[in-house]
């Protein structure tokens, strides 16, 4: 009986002893969770179009970007500037940094075009074979101007803005390929009537040689 007695007193002492103990504190301080620090990335959102088409002189008005960490308004860096008076492809890119550090980009394509009266009529969209089941994608986007998906032919998913300023002529005009590098176009050539073109791609992955296109 004194062994049970002692055995149930030594529970009743556990008991009370667990029931002093102190209770865990949640209480961190702000942005904390015990000793980690918590970051709130930075987020960058365009206000406006990702791509701005403007005819060659037309003033161009930056429509910005919301810029936050959190709830807390952030002044973003803009980087790239739009010349209105030289056809082309402009990039714009904004760039956020969080208060430890941590940045993101986002970028505005603007394209400023001058198509003659000869070309804006032009429609050379569609979709163009190179052989072995390679195909480029023409899609008009204005006068005169054409996204070309996969304009080497080689299965990339590149998309290069192309375009046909007057008669029958068309370029890539210089502008970033998707590795950052910049990329354009050689020896243009486009026959209406067998609905074909030519072209050497310049840039860092391609070799620049002639690159014919049959329209499907």
């Amino acid at each position: 009986m004194k062994k049970y007695i002692a055995i149930i007193g030594l529970g009743i002492l556990s008991l009370t002893i667990s029931s002093c103990e102190k209770e865990p504190s949640y209480n961190y301080p702000d942005g904390h969770v015990g000793d980690s620090k918590i970051t709130v990335y930075a987020t960058v959102a365009l206000k406006g179009d990702a791509t701005v088409l403007l005819t060659k002189g037309t003033a161009f008005t930056d429509p910005g970007v919301t810029a936050l960490e959190g709830k807390t308004a952030l002044t973003p860096v803009v980087k790239g500037t739009v010349d209105v008076n030289t056809p082309g492809v402009y990039p714009v890119t904004y760039t956020a940094t969080n208060s430890d550090g941590f940045s993101v980009a986002v970028t505005r394509t603007v394209i400023v075009y001058d198509t003659k009266a000869d070309a804006a009529a032009n429609d050379l969209s569609g979709t163009y074979s190179i052989g072995d089941g390679q195909e480029s994608v023409w899609t008009k986007v204005a006068p005169g101007v054409y996204s070309v998906t996969d304009p080497a032919g080689n299965g990339s998913e590149l998309a290069l803005i192309t375009f046909n300023p007057t008669g029958n002529t068309i370029h890539v005009p210089v502008q970033l390929s998707d590795d950052g590098t910049p990329i354009s176009t050689t020896n243009e050539s486009y026959d209406p009537i067998e609905g074909s073109y030519s072209w050497g791609i310049v840039n860092l992955e391609y070799k620049p040689v002639a690159l014919t296109f049959a329209k499907q």
